[in-house]
This record gives structure tokens, C-alpha cells and sequence, in this order.
């Protein structure tokens, strides 16, 4: 089963303070790091979805051989990201779906969602028993999940109204959402 990896990197980061593929974090950008932890898990390819502030991304980041989409829509919400980069998405089984903003998401915990790859698949990371990221979305839900993907829901209300296996990560990966500085570990 051939996986892409697909990082959500296109919001402004009102609440972090500007765009969180821009912050650096342990030496690198988040949008770097997190497309290398879709590298490292065996995503290929890995689309990387950016918006605001996407020539200054281009011009810092080292994005490697990713394919990038700039999202025109991205202040609508992650759903319109999510919409462009399935669509970029060409020629794979599934996808591995990433927000930057889960700095603490390891290789491992995307290989282990990777692992279960196939056109029908869907699965999502969990901490604790708490559903989290990454989201494997098999090819077959693609279209259910883009045209459920309006605002900043992403998949979540496709994901609420199906069956949904559970991938315990605790053990390998911290899935915290960084919304604001403070959340920083």
C-alpha cells in the first residue's frame, strides 16, 4: 500500500501569534520537522498544505522534495486545506493526515497508522483512550470527507459518524495541539 503524508500547515496561528509552520522549536521550523516525521514513517509522497504566509514558509523552510500546495482558502478553516491536500494526493492508497501544530508526534506513531494503510482504511491516533493525530484516511473516504470539511472541522464530523479504529500512541508520541506559547512542553 503506497501512504502519503499530509501536513495541515496553513493557518495563521491567531491564538500561538503568527503561523505555526513558522515557529522554531529545538533547531528547526515545525513544518520541517513534522514533514520529516512523515519521511521518517515511510509517507511518500509528503504534501505539505500552507497558506498563510506561504512565501515566507517557501522562502525559510527546508521543505525537501514535498509537494506543496499553496491553499488560497486557508482562512476558511482546515477544511479547506484538508480539501486541497487530498486532492494533491495523487496515486496513493491513503493518507496520513498531520496538523503542524502536534510538534510532539513521532515517526512511530505515524508508522503504526501508516501500518494499517488501505483504500478502506480509517483510523486515528489515541492518548489515553482520547482520540488525537495523526487520522489515516483510506482513498475510499475521500470524498465523504471533503465534502465534509467546512470551517476549521477537518474530518471530525466524517469521523464522528464512522466506525473509527482507535490506535493507542501514548507510548511513543506526545499528541498535544499547540495552540498558544504557554502549551509549549
Amino acid at each position: 500500500m503506497r501512504v502519503a503524508g499530509l501536513l495541515l500547515a496553513a493557518g495563521a496561528g491567531r491564538r500561538f501569534g503568527g503561523p505555526k509552520a513558522l515557529v522554531s522549536h529545538g533547531g528547526a521550523r515545525w513544518v520541517e520537522s513534522a514533514g520529516g516525521v512523515l519521511r521518517a514513517a515511510g509517507c511518500d509522497p509528503v504534501v505539505v498544505v500552507l497558506g498563510a504566509e506561504a512565501a515566507r514558509v517557501r522562502a525559510t523552510a527546508a521543505l525537501g522534495d514535498a509537494v506543496v500546495v499553496d491553499n488560497a482558502d486557508w482562512p476558511t478553516g482546515m477544511g479547506s486545506s484538508l480539501r486541497a491536500g487530498l486532492a494533491a494526493a495523487e496515486d496513493v492508497d491513503a493518507v496520513v493526515v498531520l496538523p503542524v501544530d502536534t510538534p510532539g508526534i513521532t515517526a512511530a506513531a505515524v508508522s503504526r497508522l501508516a501500518a494499517l494503510a488501505a483504500p478502506g482504511a480509517l483510523a486515528r491516533a489515541s492518548y489515553e483512550g482520547v482520540p488525537g493525530h495523526p487520522v489515516l484516511l483510506g482513498r475510499e473516504h475521500w470524498p465523504g470527507v471533503a465534502l465534509a470539511a467546512v470551517g476549521d472541522a477537518g474530518a471530525r464530523d466524517y469521523l464522528a459518524e464512522h466506525r473509527v479504529l482507535l490506535v493507542p500512541c501514548e507510548d511513543v508520541a506526545d499528541g498535544r495541539d499547540i495552540d498558544h506559547p504557554d502549551d509549549l512542553p
